[in-house]
């Protein structure tokens, strides 16, 4: 795991969920056609690009010499489902054209930070 990554995704994520709550507050939709969503949806882009990076590396340590016991299951599970989420979020929340679109983007977003703080702490037990 990279430390200085983990923490620049969490702090990425709690954006764009504060942005996709203030759109459900303002109720607007998501729509890739305003400039507001737009925006979200390159923040979103940019938190996956990043994720990406993460998983790719934590695979790589994970399953070279770095780390002997960590509880692959988990950590594996966490890792998966952490580059998934947002994915399946922005698929589900731009096929609803109901404010709570955004709601659930919010909530993929919400998730994300509390996947990485489980693989860190899966990652550091085991250093």
């Amino acid at each position: 795991m990279i430390q200085v990554l983990a923490t620049a995704l969490t702090v990425v994520a709690l954006v764009a969920a504060l942005w996709s709550l203030v759109l459900v507050v303002t109720d607007r939709p998501i729509t890739l056609a305003t400039k507001p969503t737009l925006g979200l949806a390159a923040v979103v882009v940019l938190l996956e690009a990043g994720l990406l990076v993460q998983a790719v590396v934590a695979a790589v340590r994970v399953f070279g010499a770095d780390r002997g016991e960590v509880d692959l299951a988990t950590f594996l599970g966490y890792l998966v489902a952490s580059i998934a989420v947002l994915p399946v979020g922005a698929f589900w929340a731009l096929g609803d054209r109901s404010r709570w679109g955004a709601g659930v983007l919010a909530v993929a977003c919400l998730s994300v930070p509390v996947m990485v703080l489980r693989l860190d702490q899966l990652w550091a037990a085991h250093g």
